[in-house]
């Protein structure tokens, strides 16, 4: 196995140091490590830093269980412990005439005509059976989204303690371990361009939960107390529809979120929700990628309208940085659209669009190494990369994973193929790999037979 870039251990510690906001003692920072508790997994930057998962597969090999999903969904599975947990959406009752949003310029829609079911379920890891399931809202819903996408995009969250599942318009909840309703709230109906639908997941630092809501209406930023629901602040935004996901940093003991959104990288005072830093340069729409950041460094791209992938130095980022020192390295080509980076020791991997072509560069210099290459028998890529064993995978839609060798000159290892379909981020935890298709969960682990 490869070791862990010290640079990348120390990030993991940055994202768990105590302060004021933030109580988490050294049991619980291990604990996150060595699970999935979160969308880009422990260190938000894609890496599943103690796993070790196979690196072939097929429907006859290395499958450890295989089940049938209700309804559908594209959030990534969290792990904790020996519980997996995912959210999905599922229609149910008679069928209505069919209707889109209405909303401008929309198209690609999927007609809504059905009510449905908006679904938290928690699998046994070792075997994949339904520990429980959760019928956490039931309601015909305003949009029904691209033709790509779900009702159920948003990745749940989990300190071990508490699960935190978002749907968007259909509400927040928090559940306990075994899905008992603590509290939840309903943030209103989120009006997306085209009526693409929603997909930002929530994020959770300490004693405080994180939702972005960019949208063609009033955008904001909301906290809340993780324990009571309770809201501790909330600031408008002035951006339009993004689906990117908060990232949460530790800058000198204050924790920061920062959001890429339409137009520029803004990064946020935890504790108050006073706008730190930003920097212009992005789409101005439809930003999806959610950053990474390691080493005081984030890294934030976009390519709907625009195409950017900056490293913005916000250790000691105060106001408007756009053009300064504090950029240290921008690009206007090859970069991502729906698949977050992944930021894996050094390097930085990062898509072009969707496609199968994917570039390495130096994170601190932005220098090729190698730079882009071709992703043979990938197609189109809306699951993040992850980083395990010194190895990266990347998932597509026509139900190819490829498992390659990280380094200056990355090496093939293996193209594997299952029947179904992967948009949901791969999650690795320990020996095991789970993907999370459009019918199925796999758990992929080595089995002794083959």
């Amino acid at each position: 196995m490869k070791a862990q870039p010290l640079f990348q251990i120390l990030a993991a510690c940055c994202l768990w140091v105590n302060t004021p906001l933030l109580q988490v003692t050294a049991e619980e920072d291990t604990k996150a490590a060595h699970n999935w508790p979160q969308w880009r997994g422990p260190l938000g930057t894609g890496v599943a830093p103690h796993a070790n998962p196979p690196i072939e597969w097929s429907e006859d090999k290395n499958i450890r269980w295989k089940v049938e999903l209700p309804g559908k969904g594209h959030s990534t599975p969290v792990i904790w412990g020996d519980r997996i947990f995912l959210t999905s959406a599922a229609p149910f009752g008679e069928a209505l005439p069919p209707k889109t949003s209405g909303a401008p310029g929309g198209h690609d829609e999927v007609p809504i005509t059905h009510k449905h079911k908006f679904i938290v379920t928690a699998f046994n890891r070792l075997d994949g059976k339904i520990l429980w399931q959760r019928t956490v809202r039931e309601e015909l819903p305003h949009e029904g989204g691209h033709i790509t996408a779900s009702l159920a995009s948003a990745s749940p969250v989990t300190d071990g303690e508490h699960l935190f599942a978002y749907f968007g318009s259909w509400g927040l909840y928090c559940l306990d371990m075994d899905g008992n309703l603590k509290w939840q709230t309903d943030l209103g109906k989120m009006h997306t361009t085209h009526g693409h639908g929603e997909g930002s997941s929530p994020a959770l630092y300490g004693e405080t939960l994180v939702v972005n809501w960019d949208q063609e209406g009033q955008s904001f930023i909301v906290v809340f107390d993780k324990r009571t629901g309770k809201e501790r602040w909330k600031v408008k935004r002035d951006e339009m529809s993004s689906w990117s996901t908060p990232l949460i940093v530790n800058q000198d003991g204050k924790p920061q979120v920062i959001i890429s959104g339409s137009k520029r990288v803004k990064g946020y005072d935890l504790a108050t929700g006073k706008v730190v830093w930003e920097c212009g340069g992005m789409s101005v729409e439809n930003v999806v990628a959610t950053p990474v950041a390691s080493g005081g460094i984030v890294y934030a791209g976009s390519s709907y309208d625009r195409q950017a992938m900056m490293a913005i130095r916000y250790d000691g980022a105060e106001g408007d940085i756009t053009g300064t020192e504090r950029v240290l390295w921008s690009r206007a080509r090859g970069t991502p659209y729906v698949p977050s980076p992944l930021l894996y020791g050094d390097a930085l991997y990062f898509h072009y669009h969707f496609q199968g072509l994917l570039t390495r560069v130096n994170a601190v210099t932005g220098e090729d190494q190698p730079g882009p290459f071709r992703l043979n028998g990938i197609r189109m890529v809306f699951a993040s990369p992850l980083g395990a064993a010194g190895r990266v995978y990347v998932s597509d839609r026509y139900g190819a994973t490829l498992v390659f060798r990280d380094g200056n000159e990355p090496e093939v290892l293996a193209l594997n193929r299952l029947d179904d379909s992967f948009s949901a981020s791969p999650a690795a935890s320990g020996r095991e790999l789970y993907l999370r298709g459009e019918k199925h969960l796999y758990c992929i682990a080595e089995n002794k037979g083959d």
